[in-house]
């Protein structure tokens, strides 16, 4: 099966369902986040062994400062533990990460944390590995705009030359082909501001799993229902 099948070259994943997972065992939230943590890990192994190329997850948006304080500072905690142990996971892996979002909001630990993953694993030639923290695709694609006007001010580029092909390499995903598969855990229907522009063409899958619950064989099944759909690009099947 696995020969016959269309390995997407990227998937992308909305880990719902962590907040839930946890109510329903009489634990608290963060229980929840935390056993989504490792649930991350384990997925990303099977994605890089399926042959998937880049696997781009959504862990903490522009809108979840909104939650409670406890919360939030239980997010950014796991994130900074990630950050910390994953280097030499990452080197045994040949994983390359790349960080998506607004850096500039997060403590300056964090940040630097981020950039000498980055760093460390640039050269990485295996599966790339997006994290969205502090992201939402409208902020992304103003932060893009911005970025193109100010070119424009200075006279580096002329409005006639602002193209998709320009707005796509101003994103945070620049250089990275857009996802062709998007997954959203935890029985909710929405894509909740998350890869808006890359995602226009994506097959969209939804699934009841909670996300810490997520295996492998969920991976599959989402890649098995990829391959029963018909890729047009607003065109026809001949």
């Amino acid at each position: 099966m696995e020969n016959e099948r269309r390995i997407p070259v990227h998937v992308a994943i909305i880990m719902d369902g962590n907040g839930r997972w946890a109510k329903k065992r009489g634990l608290p939230r963060t229980a929840g986040h935390a056993q989504g943590a490792r649930t991350v890990e384990r997925i990303l192994e099977d994605a890089d062994h399926m042959g998937i190329r880049f696997l781009t997850v959504y862990a903490f948006s522009t809108e979840n400062w909104t939650r409670p304080d406890s919360e939030v500072k239980a997010l950014m905690n796991l994130l900074r533990t990630y950050m910390k142990t994953s280097l030499a996971k990452c080197a045994k892996n040949n994983v390359r990460i790349r960080v998506l979002g607004d850096k500039t909001k997060l403590d300056k630990d964090l940040q630097d944390a981020i950039a000498n993953l980055e760093m460390e694993t640039t050269n990485n030639t295996g599966i790339g590995f997006q994290i969205a923290i502090n992201y939402g695709s409208r902020d992304e694609i103003v932060r893009a705009v911005r970025r193109i006007s100010e070119n424009v001010r200075k006279g580096l580029i002329d409005p006639e030359e602002i193209n998709e092909n320009m707005i796509t390499n101003n994103l945070d995903t620049g250089g990275i082909p857009a996802p062709d598969l998007l997954i959203r855990t935890g029985g909710e229907q929405r894509i909740s501001n998350f890869l808006l522009w890359q995602t226009a063409y994506a097959e969209l899958y939804f699934c009841d799993v909670a996300w810490p619950d997520f295996t492998k064989d969920d991976l599959e099944k989402a890649v098995d229902a990829f391959n029963g759909r018909e890729r047009r690009y607003g065109g026809l099947i001949s």
